[in-house]
């Protein structure tokens, strides 16, 4: 089964994720910026976050592509798996409106709520109410149609999504501490233009670090879904 990975930054990949898509018996082949026609057939396509927004696509053609080919899976049924940009841009291929949130830059590693919906859904089912992930994103988007709203944060409600058989997850739910600290020490230099204290972000990981078993728990059962879907 072939699990296609649209990248978009360099430090932006599968992170914890990969390996446990590859257990699930996905072989994982990356696509950096580009599709190709193929990929609109792959039993999944897996789509990361990136530094660039849905609203940028002028400057980034690439985005409107891979929104087509979003788009056309969705109309085929064919699942997909959004993260961060990933899920503003299968949120965008559903008809939803994205745009730069008003609520500020949410960064760290900080809870998610998840809704009545989520707690049943059948992949998130058993989580408790509010889990600790990774979060790096100020876009948003709205209700995206037809799709169930899974989590929420305080400053943002669009969190997470299931819309037929594929999920949006607006956080970073492919991060463990050791990936977010290492976007910590990378991303310094402009973090410290949106933030006022980087290190009290830091102070946050062993939360994160805490939640990771519970993190990739859930990242199984997410890669076992689209499995069956596909069998």
């Amino acid at each position: 089964m072939r699990a296609v990975v649209f990248e978009h930054d360099e430090d932006a990949g599968v992170a914890l994720l990969g390996p446990v898509l590859q257990q699930a018996g996905f072989t994982l082949v990356k696509r950096f910026r580009t599709t190709r026609r193929e990929d609109v057939d792959a039993e999944l396509v897996v789509v990361m976050g990136g530094h660039m927004g849905v609203y940028e696509a002028d400057q980034h053609p690439f985005l409107r592509e891979e929104i087509a080919l979003l788009s056309e899976r969705l109309a085929n049924e064919r699942p997909c798996l959004g993260i961060c940009l990933g899920a503003q841009m299968l949120a965008a291929a559903a008809g939803s409106e994205v745009f730069l949130g008003k609520n500020g830059f949410e960064v760290g590693a900080l809870p998610v709520r998840w809704t009545q919906d989520g707690l049943k859904d059948p992949v998130i089912a058993g989580v408790k109410p509010k889990t600790v992930v990774a979060h790096w994103h100020q876009d948003s988007y709205k209700p995206v149609p037809g799709a169930t709203l899974l989590a929420s944060t305080d400053r943002y409600t669009q969190q997470a999504f299931r819309l037929g058989k594929s999920y949006g997850f607006q956080f970073h739910m492919e991060l463990g501490a050791a990936d977010l600290e290492r976007w910590l020490t990378t991303g310094n230099d402009s973090l410290t233009q949106r933030v006022k204290n980087v290190q009290e972000l830091r102070t946050q990981l062993p939360k994160l670090k805490a939640a990771e078993a519970e993190i990739i728990e859930l990242q199984h059962r997410l890669a076992n879904h689209f499995a069956k879907a596909v069998r």
